[in-house]
């Protein structure tokens, strides 16, 4: 069955935009002529990019997102990294988590210092666009995952009008500890979903328990079906076992494999035959 083109109109979850969230998420990491192209192709009149380029010792390099709207509706999405690249960070103990949007809770340090990077271009990019009621999407791959939930934290909790209609992740890894959770999982209600492809290893990381996810899960299984339900503790401690080994972060395991934005959107579209 063909998949139905991107509705402008969606206000609520479901699978078909689940699927273009993730295409977009895709999108983020191509060049800006063809995200141009691709986003006019989908009805999109306005972008805006935001990029960042940081200094060493900077781990995660830069930062980039584009903002793209319509009369209908406005969609931010985060640029994710190379799994390479982020693997460090995520694991290295040594630094501190810092505080969270509006002093809520505490969040990764690395996470933090890259949406500060391009949060004040975001804003202005949605007082431009955000114009005439549209629907607001917030959504990004690994390290965009975990920006773009950052990113809808901190909007409504420094201004709560600023309440995005849908916050849509993939293969995000912990980005806060459970004080921020909680406030995101009540501010967020039926707003955000946490997609996680099978064995993907960078959700694993980093490690609880100073870094907590948000509630809602979707997960996706070996079979490659969504399920609104989490693992079984079993399943759970292997896939655990799996993520925290070496070999789950080389390019032929599955850790890897599984976190490749393209294999999300492989058992994306295939839920909607």
């Amino acid at each position: 069955m063909p998949v139905p083109p991107i509705d402008h109109r969606a206000t609520g979850y479901s699978l078909t935009h689940a699927y273009w969230l993730a295409r977009a998420s895709d999108l983020a990491y191509k060049d800006e002529a063809i995200i141009d192209q691709q986003l006019r192709d989908w009805g999109f009149d306005r972008v805006r990019h935001h990029h960042t380029t940081f200094t060493p010792p900077f781990p995660l390099q830069d930062t980039q997102a584009y903002t793209a709207a319509n009369e209908h509706m406005v969609i931010t999405a985060f640029r994710g990294t190379e799994p390479a690249n982020i693997r460090d960070w995520l694991t290295d103990a040594t630094t501190p988590p810092c505080p969270g949007p509006a002093d809520t809770g505490m969040v990764h340090y690395g996470f933090a210092e890259a949406l500060d990077s391009v949060f004040p271009k975001v804003k202005d990019a949605l007082a431009e666009f955000h114009d005439n009621g549209q629907t607001l999407w917030l959504t990004g791959h690994s390290l965009g995952g975990a920006l773009a939930m950052l990113a809808g934290c901190r909007l409504y909790l420094e201004d709560p009008q600023l309440l995005a209609d849908g916050v849509y992740t993939f293969g995000q890894p912990r980005t806060c500890d459970s004080k921020l959770a909680a406030a995101c999982n009540k501010a967020f209600k039926n707003r955000l979903f946490r997609f996680v492809n099978n064995n993907d290893v960078v959700p694993l990381l980093p490690p609880e328990p100073p870094f907590q996810h948000v509630d809602v899960l979707r997960h996706i299984d070996s079979s490659g079906k969504v399920r609104a339900t989490t693992p079984s503790f079993l399943g759970g401690l292997t896939d655990r076992a799996q993520g925290l080994t070496t070999a789950a972060f080389t390019p032929t395991g599955d850790g890897i494999r599984d976190h490749f934005i393209d294999s999300y959107l492989t058992a994306l579209e295939g839920n909607l035959a």
